[in-house]
């Protein structure tokens, strides 16, 4: 009992120093702090590219449009703002934009996975095929979730008696940074 009483006074002259002028990090301010003025800013690619992990595809479009400002239409800038559309399900937008990331030279094998799978959701299959075997070209076959997209494409390819019904069981999934392959839902 008498720890308890102890206790109880404790908290009591914690809680009074706070509210004494003094008390706590007492400050006048009772707004939030401001920018602080030797602070640096973090890199627009880089809070993009969290919040598409974070799944917020709208916050990550307006973060690579600032980043767009920074950096220009660099490669990362245009795949980041196709994927984020790709992520809303603005399909014509992605394929605009991931047109114009491949059509640089620093295209990445992701990149061209990514124009594949908008390709194969507006129904382009042919086309599709031949942008997933790019990009399993490019990436030398290391990856899985290409290697995935790309058999997916070819057996679709292959039965043009593709069930509508058996379309449905696909979904879109985002695999590492801004990368998605299309997989059964179980």
């Amino acid at each position: 009992m008498k720890h308890i009483r102890a206790g109880l006074g404790l908290v009591a002259l914690t809680a009074l120093a706070a509210c004494s002028s003094g008390g706590l990090g007492a400050s006048d301010d009772v707004y939030a702090p401001g920018i602080a003025p030797r602070g640096q800013a973090v890199d627009g690619l880089v809070v993009a590219q969290r919040l598409m992990d974070a799944g917020e595809y709208e916050l990550a479009l307006e973060a690579y449009s600032r980043a767009a400002l920074e950096h220009g239409f660099t490669v990362d800038v245009l795949s980041g703002l196709g994927t984020a559309n790709l992520g809303l399900g603005r399909l014509g937008q992605s394929e605009k934009l991931l047109r114009r990331a491949i059509d640089t030279d620093e295209a990445r094998p992701e990149v061209w996975n990514n124009l594949g799978v908008v390709l194969m959701e507006r129904g382009k299959l042919p086309e599709a095929v031949q942008i997933f075997k790019t990009a399993y070209a490019l990436d030398n076959g290391e990856s899985d979730a290409i290697r995935d997209n790309l058999r997916l494409a070819l057996a679709k390819s292959e039965n043009p008696d593709y069930d509508e019904d058996l379309e449905q069981e696909y979904k879109l999934v985002q695999r590492g940074t801004g990368n998605y392959v299309i997989r059964r839902i179980p």
